[in-house]
């Protein structure tokens, strides 16, 4: 599918609809959840903000887990593109199922539409587009919540940092003009997930690495 080929292709159209449907669905696969039972640990969605993603995982059961869960949601954003490009959609099929995956993470349909923060699939999205951009934040993400010790703020230096290489790459490559849409969509979902942490960020109340896993959801 091209960004404009004139008529519409009604079985193209369909094709990526589906697609981009079935990410969103694959996007919302709990691991969160399904890891804290299987591992039986307190379910995320009780221990302090009530998310599903690795952060808050790490408080609830600990490093091992929470980076198991991790691993697990990435592979929903990296499944779902690979999905779109063996289904022969193409980069623009492929960046709107990645970002479908991030959606249905943070809205899951098995969890009235409640979910995570959307970093893992995003990363893992990214992982399939440009591998080279997404290793190499692994690095400056790390890096920050170490010095900080705030997941959110590494989460969002990551994703800012790694919309500006995929624009620049995008550009410079060129890569595919679709790219563009992710490295501006995939930021811009991921911020807009994290308005309450970012609110609390500039307020100078947001939690820290190493608050006691049990702290209660908040509001």
């Amino acid at each position: 599918m091209s960004v404009y080929s004139g008529a519409v292709d009604v079985p193209d159209l369909l094709r990526a609809l589906v697609v981009i449907g079935a990410a969103f669905v694959i996007g919302g696969i709990p691991w969160g959840v399904i890891v804290a039972r299987l591992a039986g640990g307190p379910d995320p969605r009780t221990v302090g903000s009530g998310r599903t993603g690795g952060s808050n995982m790490m408080r609830a059961l600990g490093p091992r887990w929470a980076l198991l869960s991790g691993l697990l949601d990435a592979g929903k954003g990296s499944a779902a593109v690979l999905l779109a490009f063996v289904a022969g959609g193409g980069p623009p099929v492929a960046v709107l199922a990645g970002m479908a995956a991030v959606v249905g993470h943070s809205r899951s349909v098995f969890l009235r539409f409640h979910g995570g923060r959307g970093i893992a699939p995003s990363w893992g999205a990214l992982l399939v587009l440009q591998p080279w951009i997404a290793i190499l934040i692994i690095p400056l993400f790390a890096g920050v919540i170490l010095i900080t010790r705030y997941s959110s703020m590494g989460s969002l230096v990551g994703t800012a940092t790694a919309g500006v290489l995929l624009a620049v790459s995008t550009a410079v490559m060129p890569l595919d003009p679709w790219y563009f849409a992710y490295a501006v969509g995939g930021p811009a979902l991921i911020f807009a997930f994290h308005h309450d942490n970012i609110a609390r960020l500039l307020a100078g109340t947001e939690r820290k690495i190493g608050t006691p896993r049990s702290t209660p959801p908040a509001p």
